[in-house]
């Protein structure tokens, strides 16, 4: 009996994930970790709001969520100044992502990002058959600059840019994203990735966000409620953009991809500016704290604008890799970046004073296994 007949691209696509996820790597060990400070999960949680909320919505799941998501359309055009029509809901800024890639890449088509940068973008790229241009960071930062100059030369239709970065937490200030921008070729589009942008310190000078402008054709600016909202399990993110390129998203979107109860909880999320506060206070002590830890055995953090720190082991990837290991083995999970020489660091979450004190006491003992 003969199996699937798979179309040319995907019978030539690896069957992978972008990440291996911590339940894969607990069913591996045996046991769970002690401290999940490696996803970038915000541990601090959703709004208890937000949670009363979801718990209400779910006697009603029976129902199919509004497609046109507009109660959520609307409140997150109120909250940014701009008219529902430049909102696009999504499962996630990951699901956004594959979507702007149905919508403008097809096999062969150049698209323009930084080697190392955010993985599953490249997933969505080489499922439409898609060819990466990459550029390296600069200064453990992504490079707009280059960025620019490969989507020139490329004819790229679309280039992905994270502000601030993930995996190293650094950013660009607004002035530089803003020339990015404006120095964009014709018909290309700007994907912003602004998942992180939340926590970044208050008040930043000079500040990292260009302000928003949805006249523009070519800027689409993703940011979520998996991170400062803490609701990364609920799968929602959203986009902003000019008005054309938003609703073009109709064409190729799952409409009822958004689940009810994760509308539900969004709506209240949103609202809960005092909470997003705290949570924001709780992220920036904990990533003080980690960088402390690191400090005081000789390792050097990275200034961050995220909820993570990355910490330089000092050496390379093989090193950084050895120390990973060895703070998995002691059943803490965390993640380091993929692409020299970035890979010198490994990568930690804010975690609870709880997870951060496994932290400090494993860390040691990881290092002299290491060395």
């Amino acid at each position: 009996m003969t199996g699937p007949r798979y179309t040319p691209l995907v019978a030539g696509l690896p069957a992978t994930v972008p990440f291996v996820g911590p339940e894969t790597q607990e069913r591996q060990r045996g046991r769970p970790f002690e401290a999940r400070i490696g996803a970038n999960e915000n541990v601090f949680g959703p709004s208890p709001k937000a949670i009363a909320a979801m718990n209400a919505a779910a006697a009603d799941a029976w129902m199919y969520a509004d497609p046109e998501n507009l109660e959520l359309k609307q409140a997150l055009a109120a909250h940014h100044g701009v008219a529902p029509d430049n909102i696009v809901v999504g499962e996630g800024i990951d699901g956004l992502l594959g979507y702007l890639n149905r919508l403008l890449v097809e096999e062969g088509t150049p698209v323009v990002t930084s080697l190392g940068a955010y993985p599953t973008f490249n997933y969505h790229v080489a499922c439409c058959g898609g060819r990466l241009v990459t550029v390296p960071y600069k200064d453990d930062r992504e490079d707009p600059e280059a960025l620019l100059a490969a989507a020139r030369a490329a004819e790229a239709p679309l280039v992905y840019f994270a502000n601030p970065d993930n995996p190293m937490g650094t950013w660009q200030d607004a002035d530089t994203v803003q020339t990015l921008i404006d120095g964009l070729p014709e018909n290309t589009v700007l994907c912003l990735d602004e998942a992180y942008i939340e926590f970044a310190p208050e008040p930043m000078t000079p500040p990292i966000a260009p302000p928003l402008d949805v006249s523009h054709p070519g800027v689409i600016r993703f940011r979520t409620f998996s991170k400062a909202y803490g609701m990364a399990g609920a799968r929602i993110g959203y986009g902003i953009a000019e008005a054309s390129l938003a609703l073009a998203f109709n064409k190729v979107r799952n409409h009822f991809g958004v689940n009810r109860v994760a509308l539900a909880g969004a709506l209240a999320a949103l609202a809960d500016t005092a909470y997003l506060a705290e949570t924001q206070r709780n992220v920036w002590q904990a990533c003080a704290r980690i960088a402390d830890i690191a400090r005081a055995h000789g390792l050097q953090p990275l200034p961050t604008a995220t909820n993570f720190v990355a910490i330089d082991c000092g050496r390379d990837g093989h090193y950084a890799k050895k120390v990973l290991d060895a703070l998995v083995a002691r059943d803490v999970f965390v993640r380091m970046p993929f692409v020299e020489p970035q890979n010198r660091c490994i990568r930690v979450s804010a975690g609870r004073p709880e997870d951060l004190a496994i932290f400090e006491r494993v860390l040691p003992e990881a290092l002299a296994d290491a060395d």
